[in-house]
């Protein structure tokens, strides 16, 4: 066993983990069906709080089909519980995609849709990312209600660039409801600063669409550091980040506060091509999504992926990889009662992986996905 792994019996009743048995015992005891994951890792189901889309379907397409298609490969992968990504929209196109996911219900054999992610609009055009700039708005906190109030109160993170005029104003009248992450942004140290304090307690795929660390002008990455409520994302997909840099922040962070996540659009699971994200085209050629600009756009490597590259690739522990894929990101999300580990009584939601990494088996609720 990895360090951070222990020999255990994993029982199930329902939909809850019902006993954790590190004597071994338990499964014998158990009636039901038993699967021998011996010389394999058990590890929570992840939950990926930052990606927009795969299998040729955006969650910006704001349809139950489209939801259903991410949620079924989401849980192939092992990814049990998702909150998907708007893009820069305005509000008459996010409206009726509030409306899809607020009257979503997931299936037998997809991943739970447990947020949204509102990664748009008010954001700055100053480093806009594969977000379009046609569609930005300034921080309103008016715009934001009537949008969470359609969204039936599923919004559970909205990005702001911490520099634009009213992004700390709106940051104080809704971080208290929802949680706030600082994103596509120039802000200065001190800026972001003044924005952790107004309550912002994210930073949106750290290192990306933001300033970089430096000596003298440690930007936002450096005022994430100092305040130990931040939690940073990271896209460990190979693309994103250097492993050098992935290796730095997770020792900065340290592995209780790192958040990974995918950020992936539509083609993941499909073959390289030309696909969309936000209105704008996109060219995949392997992992690498670019627009037309070279710009890279999202990824295109699902999050179960992004802990084998952190693990395999980047030298990041199992343990830490796992935790900063499952139990980071469901505390982030309000989840920690429920979700990101396996515990009595908190849905049983787990991957069995080889050697390899490789997902082998998925329970669901519960269930094994054949």
């Amino acid at each position: 066993m990895g360090a951070g792994f222990a020999s255990a019996d994993i029982v199930i009743e329902g939909e809850r983990f019902a006993a954790v048995d590190p004597q071994g015992t338990a499964a014998t005891a158990a009636d039901g069906q038993v699967l021998d994951a011996s010389g394999c890792y058990v590890v929570p189901g992840l939950i990926d709080l930052h990606f927009h889309g795969c299998v040729g379907h955006d969650f910006c397409d704001g349809t139950e089909e489209a939801i259903d298609a991410i949620a079924r490969h989401e849980a192939s992968c092992g990814v049990t519980a998702i909150c998907p990504a708007t893009m820069t929209y305005p509000e008459d196109v996010l409206a009726p995609i509030m409306d899809a996911a607020a009257s979503y219900e997931a299936k037998r054999d997809g991943a739970a849709l447990v947020g949204i992610n509102m990664e748009g609009p008010y954001i700055s055009p100053g480093n806009i990312g594969a977000q379009n700039p046609a569609y930005l708005h300034l921080p309103d906190e008016a715009m934001f209600r009537r949008l969470q109030e359609r969204s039936g109160n599923l919004i559970k993170l909205v990005d702001v660039a911490p520099e634009v005029d009213g992004a700390l104003d709106f940051i104080r009248s809704v971080s208290s409801g929802v949680r706030v992450s600082i994103a596509h942004t120039q802000a200065d140290y001190d800026t972001a600063c003044a924005a952790i304090e107004a309550g912002a307690r994210q930073m949106t795929h750290l290192c990306n669409a933001m300033p970089p660390l430096h000596h003298r002008k440690p930007g936002p990455i450096g005022a994430a550091f100092d305040h130990s409520e931040v939690m940073p994302e990271l896209i460990a997909d190979g693309v994103h980040i250097h492993p050098s840099m992935v290796r730095l922040l997770f020792a900065a962070f340290g592995a209780d506060r790192v958040i990974l996540i995918s950020d992936s659009m539509m083609a993941t699971g499909l073959d390289d091509g030309e696909y969309s994200l936000g209105g704008q085209d996109v060219t995949v050629r392997g992992n690498v999504a670019t627009l037309r600009s070279g710009t890279i756009a999202g990824s295109a490597t699902d999050l179960m992926a992004c802990v084998r590259v952190a693990v395999r690739d980047m030298g990041i522990p199992l343990d830490a990889a796992v935790r900063a894929a499952s139990a980071n990101p469901a505390r982030a999300l309000g989840l920690e009662g429920e979700r990101g580990s396996i515990e009595v009584g908190k849905i049983a939601d787990a991957v069995v992986l080889d050697e390899n990494l490789r997902v082998r088996h998925v329970i669901l609720r519960g269930e094994l996905l054949g």
